[in-house]
């Protein structure tokens, strides 16, 4: 729920500079965990009222993920990938881009959506409903993806288009760590490199692949340097960090497009980049897993203590930019927000025949038997009887 001021260029106002001009384990931070600046020349010059929206779409995605969990628990929603811990890369990121710029996420990066102004219906998904995912294209989302890393080059083929459409557009593709193990990766990767497509790769390192852990996913020292390979710059960034993830995002988005610095001093062509954010997912994978079977809660203790939003709220402060008046008005308008988008969310009657719309572009003689099963047997007994 960006609250752009006029005049404010959400991605020219902050100094890039050299900030991906960095080694892929020189990790960019802009504030530590207790909310100071440790990089004063990366703080980005943002109005008081982007930097509160910021805040506000943090808080609404921790209070959005507890929701949604009690929500599944009580049988209303389906399986659910909870984002908590990761607020500060989805938000960030997103607010570092223009409005139409193209957005792929996996199936975690709820936040990303929330920055583009959640629509109501999003929560149709997650409760059953293909329609859910339609919405997300009024709002430049590509819909979300459950199979690990195929929509990466989807994402990759998108920027191309627009590169060769002449847009200025970016397309900014999130997916975690455990997705640099599949192909899908590697391929778009390649293609991004060898054409120059304007891509930001956004890889959300949040130490987990499910019960895997980031140091049995791969032997590179980092996620970021595996960019040298395909020819372009890998940056990691402190994920937790709402303002660093910021200010690279904007950087590479400039890169991108061919804006940068380095693309108008020495003549390089616009390039792609991979931004590794590092941060930690404190809940299960998903509300079909018990992290406690993996990990240690000591080691998500210790991850807490660089909670995004926390830090975040103490920069704000700092600043005299937030106090609890505030505070306690965000989360009001937060709590009413939630409820009228659940209520309206479980109004929408579900129509069981569309369980077959969506499986091919054209129905099979197979999946045309079962809809005619499924037919007679509402007929025959009633959609309350079937739900007994």
């Amino acid at each position: 729920m960006r609250e752009q001021s006029d005049g404010e260029s959400m991605s020219r106002d902050v100094l890039t500079g050299d900030v991906l001009d960095r080694a892929p384990d020189d990790r960019v931070q802009v504030l530590d965990a207790d909310g100071t600046v440790v990089e004063p020349a990366l703080e980005p010059a943002l109005e008081p009222t982007t930097l509160r929206s910021i805040y506000r779409d943090m808080r609404f995605c921790r209070r959005f993920d507890k929701r949604m969990i009690s929500l599944q628990r009580q049988g209303r929603l389906g399986t659910y990938a909870s984002l908590a811990g990761q607020e500060g890369s989805q938000i960030g990121s997103t607010y570092a881009l223009a409005d139409d710029d193209m957005l792929s996420y996996q199936y975690r990066e709820h936040g990303a959506v929330v920055a583009r102004e959640l629509p109501w219906e999003y929560l149709c998904y997650w409760m059953g409903h293909e329609d859910g995912n339609a919405a997300l294209a009024a709002i430049d989302v590509f819909p979300l993806n459950i199979s690990i890393g195929s929509h990466i080059p989807h994402a990759v083929g998108w920027s191309w288009a627009a590169k060769l459409r002449g847009d200025e557009r970016v397309s900014v593709v999130h997916f975690g760590d455990g997705s640099t193990s599949e192909g899908d990766f590697h391929e778009a990767m390649n293609v991004a490199g060898v054409y120059d497509t304007p891509t930001i790769f956004f890889c959300n390192n949040n130490q987990w692949a499910i019960s895997v852990p980031r140091e049995r996913q791969t032997a590179s020292a980092t996620f970021a340097q595996k960019a040298h390979a395909y020819g372009f710059e890998g940056i990691q960034v402190d994920g937790m960090d709402p303002l660093a993830t910021y200010v690279v995002t904007a950087a590479a988005r400039e890169k991108a497009l061919g804006t940068d610095s380095d693309s108008r001093g020495d003549g390089e062509r616009p390039r792609p980049t991979l931004i590794e954010a590092v941060q930690y997912r404190y809940g299960a994978h998903t509300t079909a897993d018990d992290p406690d079977a993996y990990r240690d809660t000591a080691e998500v203790d210790r991850w807490r203590q660089r909670d995004p939003i926390d830090r975040f709220e103490a920069y704000l402060r700092n600043r005299d930019l937030l106090d609890d008046d505030r505070i306690e008005a965000i989360e009001a308008e937060i709590e009413a927000t939630l409820a009228t988008i659940v209520d309206r969310t479980e109004d929408v009657e579900p129509d069981p025949s569309e369980l077959f719309e969506y499986t091919y572009a054209e129905p099979t003689p197979r999946l045309d038997e079962q809809r005619e099963y499924l037919t007679a047997l509402r007929d025959r007994h009633g959609d309350d009887e079937l739900l007994e």
